[in-house]
């Protein structure tokens, strides 16, 4: 066979570049990545290479035949007219493996049935006798790729999925596969720390399979040496010699690669998972190179003997499903990291996680980030350098505090002091620390009951940017030092004018809500999804005053956002509720809130409407209505743009038509030069409260939003 011959290499997703290389370097020509594979050339020997070496290919395939497949009749006769007795003997055994998307034919076992007869019924046809089916271990393994209607008929040559190496007995809980942990060491660089003499160690090594594939690599032992069937085997084109030839090359490689094996450990707490480890060290040949042993990470310390080489800390650890198992792994991570920093440094690690937010809590920031996918499930690769420059929060090395990190410091502690005594007697657990009270440190410092939510303001372009990263810098540093929190507790966001749709643009997909406090009622926040949390701090005296005024009230919320005057007017006895919002995401949240106080009933409606469109439908009556607007707003679903200074008078006039007798609206918003239009509301009876509904919290920034008592005269 002088002829090239087409194969196919399967591999898992995320892998397919890594792959390549690896073809090429096993002798491959017309490497091309496709997805979930890559295609090659070569001859026979090539692909027989490619089965007995690649550590990151699933499969290895050898297309037979490509046709159009529109039906079953159609794949029967195309299979049928195929010369399937140049392949197997009308005594073998085979098995059909189907793939198919996009296609008429849409049920892969139908589609394996249908090419199974047709190979069987052509041997019947001119042998009077028919192949037999064998899952486990056939003569011949078929593969059929059919996709929008056009099928590709293989030899699978590995027979089996490639990640079984055949020294895997025993499994612990959610093993790695061999080949994607070999693709984990080479994006880590293990080949090159091994080369020159470095350590590996994997201190969670549950069934011990990175620490074995990197034994496979550093001892330049073929992967597929230890496995006991090929598909191969029964072809009848098959040449033994030539396979032959290919294992006495790789058993000498792997005789001259034990002799200079550098120290490869593994830890684990499960004594369980040490016991799988070592058997399947045994069955790969590297029981007396390698060293399992029963270990807790908290135990883990400097490797003996690699002061000079150094070398590669990796591992796979848990990174939970459930949320009371992440913030329980939040200290695994916290402890790993303060392991690498005293204990390696100097060292390459390299941690493969399902949960990436997780890692940050190692402290040390990574230089290199891959992705990658264990099944379905998308991870990250994260590569770091254990290096003091490398590390951040409380765990990078300090330099003395600027000046003005310093003033920073000291302005903070001083609204700590002025608000503790309001803080303790009024019970408030969520409140505005700071509000860029230093021109120069331009942040709102907000606190969420432990957690800290900084905004930072846009700089004017007349701001040199260095500087303003610099001093956000400080702030980032100082607030923990002050705050007395962990760094992990602090959220950042960049604060920008918002026009049009952009207020509303999320700004992450964490979704994780907590609950706080405020008085009586309890409210879920965000920190991190979108610009606000879900709670206007600068509002609660607001929220309080309407709990006060809502006894055996009808009670209206216009532009309710997350619910929170609704829960404050229900909890101090409003008879009913309706609560407006465009927003469906905010009318969910409104409606938890609810539930969360225990005050849900048929009595509080949610409706998702346009305000104004819903304001001139309405024919309803309320005692009380709290009208708090944006300053601007526009949407998909609003017929116009809504511009608080311009479209006030409107909003108001509509809003009051509804008030019962002796009713009350409370019409607020944060446009900071808003001008009430008293001539054109003169019917109405409007009275400023702001001054009434501004916080202490907020006193040094009293302009922070408007607010009015209006009523019909």
């Amino acid at each position: 066979m002088n002829t090239p011959i087409r194969f196919f290499a399967t591999a898992p997703k995320g892998v397919e570049s890594l792959l390549a290389d690896e073809l090429r370097q096993l002798g491959a020509l017309e490497v091309a990545e496709t997805r979930a594979g890559v295609a090659f050339q070569g001859s026979l020997r090539t692909a027989y290479r490619v089965c007995l070496w690649s550590r990151l290919a699933s499969r290895v395939l050898m297309p037979l035949a490509e046709f159009p497949a529109t039906d079953p009749d159609q794949l029967y006769a195309a299979v049928a007219a195929l010369p399937w007795e140049e392949h197997m003997t009308a005594g073998g055994s085979l098995v059909v493996d189907a793939q198919v998307r996009r296609s008429a034919i849409n049920h892969s076992r139908f589609a394996a049935l249908r090419i199974k007869d047709a190979v069987v019924d052509r041997f019947r046809e001119r042998f009077d006798q028919r192949p037999s089916i064998d899952l486990e271990r056939p003569d011949i393994r078929l593969n059929l790729h059919l996709d929008r209607d056009q099928a590709t008929l293989s030899i699978d040559l590995s027979g089996d999925s490639l990640h079984r190496r055949g020294y895997r007995t025993e499994g612990v809980l959610a093993p790695l596969k061999e080949n994607l942990a070999a693709a984990v060491l080479l994006r880590a660089g293990w080949p090159q720390v091994a080369a020159r003499g470095g350590a590996l160690i994997d201190p969670m090594c549950g069934s011990g399979t990175l620490v074995i594939e990197a034994a496979f690599m550093a001892a330049d032992c073929a992967p597929g040496l230890t496995r006991p069937y090929w598909g191969f085997r029964g072809w009848l084109q098959h040449q033994p010699a030539v396979w032959d030839e290919l294992l006495e090359e790789a058993r000498q490689r792997r005789e001259a690669g034990l002799q200079h094996l550098p120290v490869m450990l593994g830890y684990d707490r499960d004594r369980q998972a040490i016991r799988a480890a070592g058997e399947n060290a045994r069955m790969a040949g590297f029981e007396q190179f390698l060293h399992f042993e029963l270990g807790e990470l908290n135990d883990l310390s400097e490797v003996p003997g690699t002061s000079e080489t150094g070398g590669l800390l990796v591992t796979n650890p848990p990174y939970g499903e459930r949320l009371g198992e992440v913030a329980e792994l939040r200290f695994l991570y916290q402890l790993l990291g303060e392991k690498l920093r005293t204990h390696f440094g100097g060292w390459q690690a390299a941690v493969f996680t399902g949960n990436p937010e997780l890692a940050k809590n190692i402290g040390i920031r990574a230089h290199k980030l891959y992705k990658l996918y264990n099944g379905a499930l998308e991870c990250r690769l994260l590569n770091f350098d254990i290096a003091a420059e490398r590390f951040f929060g409380a765990n990078a090395p300090q330099a003395p505090l600027s000046d003005g990190a310093q003033m920073f410091a000291n302005r903070l502690r001083k609204n700590i002091k002025q608000l503790r005594r309001w803080l303790k007697q009024d019970g408030v657990s969520c409140y505005r620390l700071y509000d860029a009270d230093m021109p120069e440190y331009s942040v709102a410092v907000d606190i969420y009951e432990g957690r800290v939510h900084v905004q930072e303001y846009q700089a004017p372009a007349t701001i040199d940017t260095r500087q303003a990263e610099r001093r956000l810098r400080d702030v980032m540093r100082v607030l923990p030092e002050v705050l007395e929190v962990e760094p992990e507790v602090i959220t950042l966001k960049v604060r920008r004018r918002q026009t049009g749709s952009n207020q509303y643009q999320k700004l992450d997909r964490t979704g994780e809500r907590f609950e706080v406090r405020e008085g009586n009622c309890r409210f879920l926040v965000n920190l991190t999804d979108y610009l606000d949390t879900g709670l206007f701090l600068d509002h609660r005296a607001t929220r309080f005053m309407l709990q006060d005024m809502a006894a055996g009230k009808r009670f209206l919320n216009l532009f309710g956002y997350t619910g929170t005057a609704t829960v404050h007017a229900v909890k101090g006895g409003a008879v009913s509720s309706v609560t407006v919002d465009l927003s469906r995401t905010y009318l969910d949240w409104a409606q938890a809130n609810l539930r969360l106080n225990q005050l849900s009933g048929p009595q509080h409606r949610f409706v998702a409407a346009d305000v104004l469109k819903y304001l001139e439908q309405e024919r309803g009556s309320y005692d009380l209505i709290f009208l708090d607007p944006p300053t601007f707003s526009t949407s998909k679903s609003m017929e116009a743009t809504l511009d608080i200074q311009r479209d006030h008078v409107q909003l108001i006039h509509l809003a009051a038509q509804l008030l019962a007798p002796g009713g009350v609206l409370i019409f607020s918003n944060n446009f900071r030069k808003f001008r009430m239009d008293r001539e054109a509301l003169a019917e109405l009876q409007i009275e400023d409260i702001t001054a009434d509904t501004i916080p202490p919290d907020f006193a040094r920034n009293p302009k922070i939003h408007n607010c009015w008592r209006i009523t019909r005269r």
